[in-house]
């Protein structure tokens, strides 16, 4: 199964100032196999070391003398490192504390050894107190695999090379094959194990079995992981997502775990959550002006789950409901719409926002900037009326605003319609 991300694997193997790697990502989102598949095409050997699995691997960390460390994870790991041919991978790195320190010592002393981290709650342990190597490392994000993958996954090669050729307005003609390979990934989503079993078998309840099985085994972590003290409250966090992004105004509100319930009394909950990746935090701006970032407000924000498959585990969907009716696109209040336009864009590596008012009506779904700041309308159907967008380019007509649909690819004076299956690629393109 290709990853795009292999690309900016190679790309850290070759840099001249290249750092020790950590890359980020959920649990089972396919970090473990993307590295070992890198190591074993782009390196003499690997040396891999689980280490939550192997005991002793507390005990190479009483010190940081990367001679030493070196000769240790050699016998650890039952191969022979060498500089420059041998991939080092320190799987579960989050366990060993220390191991996340000694990154700093290999970065200053042994550059010449490529080695590489990954955990599944890499983003909890950095977040605890230990000493993270601030400017040692290099990083890089792996997410559950984009539209473009899942196609790649279906041997879809001529359809992609369609989509990368950005003739936009012929692809329309195959609205229809797009729009059912769209439907496919909404049910399916991108978790690879789930991505595995359906190109193998094709068996929509086999997907949904995966799917509830990696919703359970999240629902370990947290008994196993979480704080006894906001356990309760990261269940309940968790659990109202989908009934969050159900509503029209997908603001979270905390009211709608319990009544009474305040910022104060769920935020390390919310962290949790986020630092462990299965849930991604959008960020209300107060202004639609460059730079967004300065405008950010951290009060006030959406929550969209890891996945989209595993959104439709949790809703309960209906199989029929997304891959023959047409509901999962017009129902729900746009829920998987906008949470399939928020993964493509984080696979992209953006920062994205979104912009209300108040009890007003003017929302904009998402914001990102390149050089320019482009407001972004999610659609869930072909409606092409745009209020939100117009009021705002008419404040301010330096905006680029677009609009994703299941409308034609149409470019207005004022704005561009991009159908929900180019919505990556379009972006892509205009960086």
């Amino acid at each position: 199964m290709k990853r795009l991300v292999y690309d900016s694997l190679l790309e850290w193997k070759n840099k001249s100032d290249r750092k020790p790697l950590i890359l980020n990502g959920a649990r089972q989102v396919g970090k473990t196999w993307i590295l070992k598949e890198f190591g074993s095409k782009e390196y003499s050997n690997v040396a891999y070391i689980n280490c939550d699995e192997t005991k002793e691997i507390n005990t190479i960390f009483s010190d940081f003398n990367t001679e030493r460390l070196i000769r240790s994870l050699s016998i650890l790991s039952g191969e022979p490192i060498k500089p420059e041919t041998t991939l080092i991978i320190l799987d579960e790195i989050q366990v060993v504390p220390a191991g996340l320190t000694a990154l700093k010592y290999f970065c200053e002393n042994a550059p010449e050894y490529h080695l590489a981290v990954a955990g599944s709650l890499l983003g909890i342990g950095m977040h605890e107190g230990t000493g993270f190597p601030v400017g040692k490392v290099d990083e890089i994000n792996l997410y559950p695999l984009s539209f473009k993958e899942f196609l790649m996954a279906l041997g879809k090669d001529i359809i992609i090379s369609n989509i990368e050729s950005h003739r936009w307005d012929e692809l329309s003609s195959f609205d229809a094959l797009f729009t059912d390979l769209l439907r496919q990934y909404y049910y399916v989503g991108g978790m690879p194990a789930v991505v595995k079993a359906y190109i193998e078998n094709k068996d929509v309840f086999e997907v949904r079995n995966i799917q509830n099985q990696i919703l359970a085994d999240y629902r370990r972590d947290f008994s196993k992981h979480v704080p006894s003290e906001i356990l309760p409250k990261v269940n309940m966090v968790w659990d109202s997502i989908p009934g969050q992004l159900a509503k029209e105004n997908k603001k979270f509100i905390y009211s709608v775990l319990k009544k009474g319930a305040r910022a104060k009394e769920f935020e390390k909950a919310i962290q949790w959550l986020v630092d462990a990746g299965l849930v991604y935090k959008v960020l209300r701006v107060s202004k639609v002006e460059k730079p967004l970032k300065f405008y950010e407000e951290f009060d006030t924000f959406k929550l969209f789950l890891v996945d989209l498959g595993l959104l439709g585990a949790m809703s309960d969907v209906d199989s029929r409901d997304v891959l023959i009716n047409n509901n999962a696109f017009v129902e729900y209040k746009g829920a998987f719409t906008e949470q399939y336009v928020l993964q493509e864009l984080k696979c992209l590596g953006k920062k994205v926002y979104y912009y209300s008012k108040d009890r007003a009506t003017l929302e904009l779904d998402f914001l990102i900037q390149n050089y320019n700041v482009y407001p972004i309308e999610v659609k869930a159907e072909e409606n092409l009326k745009s209020k939100s967008l117009r009021t705002i380019y008419e404040s301010n007509d330096k905006l680029k605003p677009v609009r994703f649909s299941m409308a034609k690819y149409r470019e207005q004076d004022w704005m561009v319609n991009v159908p929900l299956y180019l919505a990556a690629e379009w972006v892509k393109s205009a960086e």
